[in-house]
């Protein structure tokens, strides 16, 4: 089974290349935004065939691209565009069903491409050389450079895998051009039947994640520190917001990047230790969760709430489940989505489902029918671990995952729901917190 990983690799270039790999990312980037504003002008199509017929010359000569970089360009305009009409579709139907009021503007303008990078197409517009070095095309011809960069990625480089195609960016802060290689690896196949382990994980503010397994083995993932670092990064933008200089602004950039990579940092860590070997890992379906929950913002709500919205913003989730993914594959595992319908207000014990199991929504639940008493994340990711056996029987019986029922319509949701309802969880877990930081 093959699993797509990216190897960063850093370009040793000397003054004349650099100023070389420069011209042409710029020309890319000016490229890029050019065809994107064809692409508004034409009704915002995110037709990549049309664009590429209404810019291809104009991008050869005005831009000074290669034919293959003059294919790339409309086709990531068209992909960016397919992203914000899906955002729309997305937006208008949580408006119908009455979710929020606000309407997606990211169509209102062109979308604008701002850091200088390039997409190139392997053993077309790059390719690798014996003692580490390779060759990268420009706007006046190819250059050939030594790389360097994790071992690991070296090593599955010089053994010949499966490259594709790369892209260049570039670091602001340290001034240095990055070569970003997509690699194939080979995983081998999971036998549903060989994976013992189950287990799930539900995530949040106050912990970032809480995994549990059916061998009643939990791990609490503290967000202590990292709520605190998140507040700092706000405090310190307001103040660099209220001077409105341009140092002010650089040093603003300065720190988007770097709260960025402290989300990353943490994220990866995390996933890590959840990505154990030999594991189904059951995640959250969180597919328009900001859309579905209704929260009090704006001047209705307090300084708690804005709080608690902006530290729910800023963290990716998403980013973390795509970490988990990933590493899983790359550990003989396995990590799936299940359905995330009250996993925090059912309980685990006698399946009975109540907003009033979690009083005050706080972190203690507490079951109002058996009165079962727990950690209400810790409910959350028993409830999450139980779907996930549920979704590993119907592997192992049909071979497939696709067997996970379909819950896009009412009368499937209801069946699906009605089996979670039926699960019952009957030991004690014995929970271990863990902390992260950068």
């Amino acid at each position: 089974m093959p699993q797509i990983i990216t190897a960063k690799l850093k370009l040793n270039l000397n003054a004349e290349q650099k100023a070389l790999v420069s011209q042409t990312t710029l020309a890319y980037r000016d490229a890029l935004n050019h065809t994107s504003r064809v692409a508004f002008d034409a009704n915002k199509t995110s037709n990549g065939a049309k664009l590429q017929k209404a810019v291809y010359n104009e991008l050869r000569v005005r831009f000074g691209l290669g034919a293959q970089m003059a294919c790339n360009v409309p086709r990531q305009v068209s992909a960016t565009y397919k992203t914000l009409w899906t955002k729309v579709k997305q937006s208008n139907d949580a408006i119908a069903k009455g979710y929020t009021k606000k309407r997606y503007k990211g169509l209102d303008q062109p979308p604008k491409y701002i850091s200088r990078t390039c997409t190139l197409n392997y053993q077309r517009d790059y390719s690798f050389k014996s003692e580490q070095r390779v060759s990268i095309i420009t706007l006046a011809g190819r250059i050939v450079v030594s790389y360097e960069g994790y071992n690991k990625h070296l090593d599955l480089i010089a053994n010949g895998s499966k490259v594709g195609a790369a892209k260049i960016v570039y670091q602001r802060s340290s001034k240095v051009y990055y070569l970003m290689v997509s690699i194939e690896v080979e995983t081998p196949e999971l036998d549903p039947l060989k994976i013992t382990r189950v287990s799930g994980v539900d995530v949040g503010m106050r912990y970032l994640a809480v995994e549990t397994d059916l061998q009643n083995k939990s791990n609490f993932y503290s967000g202590s520190e990292a709520r605190h670092k998140a507040n700092r990064y706000h405090k310190a933008r307001q103040t660099l917001q209220r001077k409105d200089t341009r140092s002010a602004k650089r040093r603003l950039i300065a720190l988007s990047g770097r709260e960025r990579r402290f989300i990353a940092d943490v994220n990866h860590q995390i996933s890590k230790d959840i990505a154990k070997p030999n594991t189904l890992i059951g995640l959250e379906n969180l597919t328009g969760v900001r859309d579905r929950i209704k929260s009090k913002s704006g001047k209705k709500a307090s300084k708690k709430q804005r709080r608690a919205n902006r530290n729910k913003a800023k963290w990716s989730f998403a980013e973390l489940h795509g970490y988990i993914d990933y590493k899983a594959n790359l550990n003989g595992s396995l990590a799936t989505k299940v359905p995330a319908n009250y996993t925090s207000q059912s309980c685990p014990k006698c399946g009975h489902t109540s907003v009033a199991n979690r009083p005050k929504k706080g972190l203690l639940f507490r079951c109002e029918c058996c009165g079962h008493e727990l950690h209400a994340d810790l409910v959350g990711a028993r409830n999450i671990a139980m779907r996930t056996l549920l979704v590993r029987q119907d592997w192992a019986s049909t071979g497939s995952l696709s067997a996970s029922p379909n819950v896009s319509g009412g009368e499937t949701k209801a069946e699906i729901l009605q089996r979670f309802s039926q699960l019952r969880w009957r030991s004690d877990a014995s929970p271990r917190l863990r902390r992260y930081s950068a």
